[in-house]
């Protein structure tokens, strides 16, 4: 057990700093990993959601600490988050697993497609908050991926925010690592409740992760929107097509 398990640690530890580098829960690592390891899609996705729930903590933990992160904004999408996530979260058993895999090909694919940097540059002190309303929108988005797909949902509040929004990349990284972490609290209650989540599994990932997502949350500032941004993109059409991959396996199989 503690040898298939051993694995997993580098794995946490590089999906801690997409986590804490593009405000992501880290799902897009742990969701296919866990596929190879022999789980069901929705094995997978609930453990992946577990494991979300510390590396998102230490990304979060980290922008508190630096004064970063705006809390009434942080209120906002967080509460909505965690209220959607809980809500989708008993939903996800209704969808058989290659059409799990089809949503996540499709939403990857339109991401890798619309996301890119604000187009006009703002100044630090012209980085307010989006208005509250909009940002419960955005954070019921994030909680529909984290609660039905077992993604943070990161890849989705992100390019919301940033392009519909008009808030600066940083700061929606910022607060949608806030949301992932409310989102996936509430959605991994009902996955251990129902013995859907492997959490011996998920706590190695999300230890790992957590450490490594503080880390690169830290050192988020000194990275460029333009390679935020291309970085984002690269990675969703990774996984759109890996997602579509997964999606044809399933149904010719079934």
């Amino acid at each position: 057990m503690v040898m298939e398990l051993l694995p997993l640690v580098p794995l946490g530890l590089v999906a801690g700093l997409f986590s804490g580098l593009l405000g992501v829960g880290g799902g897009l690592v742990f969701s296919p990993m866990l596929l190879l390891l022999g789980l069901t899609p929705h094995e997978a996705l609930a453990t992946s959601t577990v494991a979300i729930v510390p590396t998102t903590f230490g990304g979060t933990w980290s922008h508190l600490q630096a004064g970063r992160l705006p809390l009434q904004a942080g209120a906002w999408i967080g509460f909505s988050a965690a209220a959607s996530g809980l809500l989708f979260s008993h939903l996800g058993g209704v969808l058989s697993g290659w059409q799990l895999m089809a949503l996540q090909a499709v939403m990857y694919g339109v991401l890798a497609f619309t996301i890119s940097p604000r187009l006009a540059a703002m100044n630090e002190r012209d980085q307010n908050p989006p208005g509250g309303p909009w940002l419960m929108v955005v954070g019921t988005v994030g909680g529909f991926a984290g609660g039905l797909l077992g993604l943070g949902g990161g890849l989705l509040m992100v390019p919301l925010m940033v392009r519909g929004l008009g808030a600066p990349i940083h700061q929606a990284i910022r607060l949608s690592t806030l949301a992932v972490l409310c989102s996936s609290s509430a959605a991994s209650l009902e996955f251990l409740a129902r013995g859907r989540a492997d959490g011996v599994m998920a706590l190695v990932l999300g230890g790992g992760a957590a450490f490594s997502a503080r880390w690169s949350a830290d050192r988020l500032h000194r990275v460029s929107e333009q390679n935020l941004a291309w970085l984002l993109r690269l990675v969703t059409l990774f996984l759109a097509v890996d997602s579509g991959r997964r999606a044809i396996s399933l149904a010719l199989s079934g």
